[in-house]
């Protein structure tokens, strides 16, 4: 697509105002966007001031602009963005959009084209001799079923033949473009076959009734404010919210508005102790003990790994003679670490790869430039000891399956090729890899 630039200087007018009919309904459009959003009424502005003077000047941008507190330029992007939006003088009686997609095309448009060009001017964008037509040929108009067709203003006009066509532009010359009907101009209706009705010919019987919403369910607040009547007799009361403690009721639901005071009284509370509590935390600087007094497990001492050896239990000390007897604690034991290495799964031990291979001395190859591997997967491999292109390329099937275990890569090095990859670039390096590989390394 071209670029889109403003008319030129010669044509601008110098001021640009809604009439008072268009000036109201601005407004009103504006209106019904929410406070912030009142940019979002661009495009509209824009398409009815086309509508009032049949194209967008510099100044009606300008204007537009400070309606909606919008700087210039993005006014103008949307203007210049959107083909609908005519940047230069159209006829003022006519500005004919001809149709020149491909089914148009086939059933005739160039010929459309050709009218345009002998009855109003050679070229698109250009008035005619007494300023009243104007044309431009545009991209698929939507009804295709029905080409060629043209577009005037907001209307189509379908079905066209050099002749009828001829006839349309002459009337808009005239300055009776309303006695033209849009839409097809042979006798079909809308999109239908152009020779009668082939689908839908029965009466239809069917009878549709209008859908009634049900009633909307009855919101908590109202189930809470109403209570339930009392039963008869001396029946036990079921349980209802009403009668459970007020702390309960209160922090299984949130306050809603019109809640009385104290009905916030629980949330008051707790937020107070969680705030001594803290400030408890900071002054002895033990936060697990002053948030949960006899905290054991892995908050204690006695939780602890040291050196890879066994941890003990941490128990609960007897309460005091005399005193009530302390709720019994769960212990919980620490397993350390079996001795053994070949034994231990080293992802669920060391939280992460485990080095299987011993790293050879000196700095370590790129591994991205064998293909499968990038930078994530060259860190792995690192941190498996894989660090030269060599001990890629002398990896035997044991170990391809524990690199490939480790990696949870399955199958992954025999698809992307990486033991003869690596062996080229352990050989010669890039140069090797793009004589035996005939390109370059990723």
């Amino acid at each position: 697509m071209v670029a889109r630039r403003l008319a030129d200087e010669s044509v601008q007018p110098a001021a640009f105002a809604f009439n008072a009919d268009n000036a109201k309904w601005a407004e009103w459009k504006i209106g019904l966007y929410p406070a912030g959003r009142q940019q979002s009424a661009v495009i509209p502005l824009l398409m009815r001031a086309q509508d009032q003077d049949g194209w967008i000047s510099r100044a009606t941008i300008e204007t537009i602009a400070d309606m909606l507190n919008m700087a210039y330029i993005r006014v103008l992007e949307v203007a210049t963005f959107y083909t609908q939006f005519q940047l230069q003088p159209v006829g003022s009686r006519a500005h004919i959009q001809v149709c020149g997609t491909t089914p148009c095309q086939l059933r005739g448009a160039e010929g459309l084209i050709e009218i345009c060009k002998s009855k109003i001017h050679h070229d698109p964008h250009h008035l005619s001799a007494d300023g009243t037509l104007s044309w431009e040929e545009v991209e698929c108009l939507g009804a295709c079923v029905n080409a060629p067709m043209v577009a005037i203003f907001h209307d189509t006009y379908e079905d066209l033949t050099p002749e009828r066509f001829e006839e349309v532009v002459d009337a808009f010359q005239a300055g009776n473009g309303a006695s033209i009907k849009p839409g097809p101009q042979v006798a079909r209706i809308f999109s239908a076959a152009a020779f009668g009705q082939t689908t839908l010919l029965e009466t239809p019987t069917a009878t549709r009734e209008k859908f009634v919403p049900p009633a909307p369910p009855e919101s908590p607040a109202a189930a809470v404010a109403a209570p339930a009547a009392a039963p008869a007799g001396n029946a036990p009361q079921p349980a209802t919210t009403a009668s459970k403690p007020r702390d309960v009721v209160e922090e299984s639901a949130p306050a809603i508005k019109g809640t009385p005071a104290e009905a916030k009284v629980s949330t008051a509370k707790a937020e107070g102790e969680r705030k001594a509590a803290n400030a408890a935390a900071k002054a002895n600087g033990k936060p697990n003990e002053a948030m949960r007094e006899g905290a054991t497990g892995a908050e204690s001492d006695a939780g602890k790994i040291d050196g890879g050896d066994a941890v003990g239990k941490a128990t609960d000390n007897a309460p005091a003679e005399g005193a009530a007897p302390a709720v019994t604690k769960k212990s919980r034991t620490i397993i350390a670490p079996k001795a053994n290495p070949k034994e231990v799964n080293p992802v669920a031990e060391v939280g992460g790869e485990a080095t299987l291979f011993v790293a050879p001395a000196g700095p370590a190859d790129d591994l991205k430039l064998i293909g499968g591997v990038g930078p994530v997967l060259e860190r792995r491999l690192n941190s498996l000891g894989i660090a030269k292109w060599s001990q890629v390329a002398a990896l035997t099937p044991e170990d391809i399956a524990k690199v490939e275990e480790a990696l949870s890569f399955k199958g992954r090095v025999a698809r992307d090729n990486w033991l003869a990859q690596a062996e080229a670039l352990a050989r010669g390096g890039e140069a090797e890899y793009i004589r035996v590989f005939g390109k370059k390394p990723r």
